[in-house]
This record gives C-alpha cells, structure tokens and sequence, in this order.
C-alpha cells in the first residue's frame, strides 16, 4: 500500500495515538517506555516506530505491540500491523516518507525529512536537507541520519533527567589544588580525560566541605565537553534511593534498571546514605555490577574510606574499594588562603590580604564555611558602605568566629557519651534497641542536635545511617525525661558543660 494513500493527516493520528496511549497507561508508564516512541513511517500497511535501546525495543513488543496497533487502526483502516525497530533497525529500513498532499507525487528531500523525524531539532532538519537530493533513496539517507540525531537527543535528556543538575561553578578551573587534595584532583582528571575507564570504581572520600562535589561535577562537565554523545548521569545516594523507592511504588522497577544500566558514566554522591537501606544496597549491588559488565565508569564519594563505612554489606564494601580509593584531607592554610585569593578575584571586590590571612587562619572547618565567610563580608561592605577591614570583618563574624574557636563533633560527642554511660563506641551505631544502649544513644543525638550545626539527617547517618525521624524522636524523648527527672537532667548537662570546656 502506497503511503500517500494516508493523507497529510498522519502526524496528528500519531499525536491522538499517543494521547490514548498517555491516557491509558498513565503518567509513569508513558514517560519510562511509550514518550521516547518515535513515528519512523507507514508504507504498505506497516506502522514503523523506533525505539532507542533494544531493551526497551523488547519490553514494548511485549506489553504495549498489541495496543498501538489497535489504536493505530481506530485512526487509520489502512494500518495492518505495526513494527518496532531500535535505533540502528530505523535506519537500515529506508521509511518511507509521507507528501503533503494526498496526491501520488514523489516527495522532495526536505518534506521526507520533515515527516519522518518530526520531533528532531531545527539543526538536525537543515543538515538533512542540505544532504539530500530529488531521488527517495537520498531522500530517505536523510531522514535516516536526523532520526539518528533526534533520538541521540531524546536519549542523552531521559538519561540526565533522571539525574540532579551540574552546578556551572564547579569546573576543573575553578578548583583550587594543595597538597591536602592534589592525589583525589589527579585521579579525577585521569577519568575525565580517558576515553576508556582507568580505574573502576573511583571512589572520593573526606570530611565536609573539602571539594569531593566539586570534583565530581568538575569530571561530569569536563566529559561531556570532551564527548557530548555519552550518557553521563550525576545524583546524590538520596536520589539514587528516592528513584527507586518510586519505581516500585508504580511498579515499574524494569524502567528504573533501564535507565541506570544504560548509562555510559555514572557518579553517585554521599554514598554512605545507602548504610542500612538493604533493598537500596540490594539493587545498587546489582546496578554496580551491571555497568562494570559493560565496561562503564562509576564515580563515588563518601564521608568515609569503604572499609570504615558501616551499615554496608560487606559484598558492597568490597566492591566499593575495587577500584582507587582516593582521600581528602583537611585543608590546610597556604590551600584556604589560595582558595580566599581566588574566590575575591571571582567577586571582583578588593580584599585585604591582611582579611585574607585572617579568615585563612580562622575558620579551618571546610571550605564551604570560608566562602560563606568571604561572601559576608563582601555583602556587609557593599550594603552599609563600610570599607572592608580586619576590624569590621571581626564584628561581622563574630559568631561564626566564636563557634571556630571550639567546634564539638558528633564523633566527640559519641565517644563521650559512650564512656560516660560504659557502652561500645560501636553501640552508637549498631541497631540494637536495648535500653541500657538505646538511652545513651538518644542522648547523644539529643546533644549533637544541641552542640552541632548538622542536619537532622547527616546525625542520623553518623548514628548507623538512622532517619532523621528517629533523631527527632531522640530529641523529644530527652527533653521530655529531663523535664520528669531532674537527676538525668543534671546528668545530661554534667556531659554537654564537658564537651563544650
């Protein structure tokens, strides 16, 4: 059957199809399998549609082959039947491209492109009619290589939204290397500049704040300049576990392995929020596993080294350390002030070395704290007029300065608590609910709440990857017994005056 038997109405049949499609498969289905559809042609009663991966090509031949061609007919009586082709199989079948009119004209290079790729971007249409001349065979090469374009396109965006955004800020340019994280910053580049992995996993750890982020997103920048063809997909462990959570919320965990074992560069943030999620570790296992099969490159960063990450499988330690394990350490005075120097030269304000020196020698926690420093000092000056000094850079970080001069850890905070009360500092990570251990828990929660600027979530992951719901109820828990036994409430503060001496 001649395809300009079809009429000029088959894109919008195509749209209508989609529709019911959306309609009655819902949201999550439609955008894991049926959105990356991509009408190829009909030629001689045949519906061609091209998928991206053949995985993808077998799961639609499966659930959804049957429906869209039954759709297919309710719009159009010509269609008998309906071929799903991957990428590639699209392009050795030479479409057949659909006129504009009903008439039994040959159509023209630039109106085959136009209908085959419909959903190609206005680059990859103009170098496909460039390419093409009045025959159908050069007609259809041109389609073919815009197809090819638009569904690399389609596949790099499905691939990244399912990832967390590249901050612009965090390139290899703009990290300032020391000896406290020169190794980590060479093992980086190494995988960013590879054509073919190096080391498998790389793995980054180190205290907050020192730049393990930074690097991360500075390798993911860097190899999708070098290479914008690879699928390269950044997320924190949070989100790695949140989509996965949801997959099997809808059912659809065969998308969810889809999408991360197709990916040609994977990095995965914070790692150690995984500890004690077993079904989280259970199918990062697997994921991990996969995308070493194929040769691809994962990236990982962690508070810790794997061998003192607890909470893990011990299979899932031991491939987190197959690869390089590449420490951070604490920065050190000449990298802060390099650090200062650079960041006053990004914000274009005159600084004071004097300020810079100061704040260098100050504020040693992490380097997030030290921009946020510099940032507050910048904006005071700008705001009220004030020059900026040594002197009006001390009122205005007073308190930051103050809780400088005798920051309390949550590791302080536990292994006091633990001696006060004759427990194992290993009981404050352990999921023993014993009151003799649980209590002395709560209260250390209760005090690192208390004494620390850390979130409810980064205590409860130093506390055996716990929720931050169980810190909250940590929190309540002590204030409600220190209200009802003033004994415990002396007890309490005897340890909270002893860490802060």
């Amino acid at each position: 059957m001649r395809p300009q038997d079809f009429g000029p109405s088959l894109e919008a049949q195509w749209v209508r199809v989609r529709a019911r499609l959306k309609g009655e498969f819902g949201e999550a289905a439609y955008k894991s399998w049926l959105k990356p559809l991509t009408l190829v042609g009909i030629d001689d009663g045949v519906a061609r549609i091209a998928v991206p991966t053949r995985f993808m090509q077998d799961w639609v031949r499966q659930h959804y082959a049957d429906r869209i061609k039954t759709l297919w007919r309710a719009e159009n009586k010509m269609v008998r039947t309906v071929e799903i082709l991957v990428q590639a199989a699209a392009g050795n079948q030479a479409p057949a491209a659909i006129p504009a009119t009903g008439t039994a004209q040959r159509p023209t290079a630039s109106a085959a492109a136009r209908n085959v790729y419909g959903s190609a971007n206005a680059q990859a249409n103009g170098q496909a009619a460039n390419r093409a001349t009045s025959s159908p065979q050069a007609a259809n090469a041109a389609a073919q290589t815009a197809l090819q374009t638009a569904m690399i396109g389609r596949t790099q965006d499905d691939v990244e939204s399912f990832g967390a955004p590249l901050d612009p800020r965090f390139t290899f340019e703009t990290f300032v290397q020391g000896k406290s994280n020169e190794f980590a910053a060479a093992a980086a580049r190494r995988v960013a500049d590879e054509g073919k992995v190096p080391f498998n996993p790389l793995f980054l750890y180190g205290g907050v704040g020192l730049g393990k982020t930074h690097l991360m997103h500075a390798m993911a920048w860097h190899i999708r300049k070098r290479n914008p063809q690879r699928r390269v997909v950044y997320l924190s462990a949070e989100k790695f576990m949140y989509q996965f959570i949801r997959a099997m919320r809808f059912k659809d965990t065969m998308s969810f392995k889809e999408q991360f074992r197709s990916v040609d560069v994977l990095l995965v943030d914070d790692v150690q929020f995984i500890s004690g999620k077993d079904a989280t570790q259970e199918e990062f296992f697997h994921t991990f596993n996969a995308l070493v099969d194929q040769n691809k490159q994962i990236v990982l960063s962690a508070d810790k080294s794997p061998a003192d990450l607890e909470g893990l499988e011990d299979r899932v330690r031991s491939r987190l350390g197959w690869g390089l394990v590449a420490d951070i350490h604490p920065t050190t005075y000449e990298l802060r002030l390099g650090i200062l120097q650079s960041k006053a030269e990004k914000l274009g304000t005159p600084m004071p070395p004097k300020v810079l020196e100061f704040l260098a020698h100050k504020i040693v926690a992490n380097v997030r704290e030290l921009e946020g420093a510099l940032n507050r000092i910048v904006a005071h000056s700008t705001l009220v007029g004030r020059p900026i000094g040594l002197e009006s850079a001390q009122e205005v970080l007073h308190d930051l300065l103050r809780a400088s001069d005798r920051r309390v850890t949550i590791e302080e905070i536990q292994k006091k608590v633990a001696e006060h009360f004759a427990i194992r500092l290993a009981d404050m990570h352990s999921p023993r609910r014993a009151r003799q251990v649980a209590r002395p828990r709560q209260v250390a929660m209760y005090l690192a709440k208390q004494l620390t600027s850390r979130s409810l979530p980064e205590i409860g992951r130093k506390f055996g990857g716990r929720d931050h719901t169980t810190v909250m109820h940590a929190v309540r828990k002590i204030d409600e017994l220190r209200a009802a036994d003033a004994a415990f409430s002396e007890d309490v503060e005897l340890l909270r005056r002893m860490l802060e001496a």
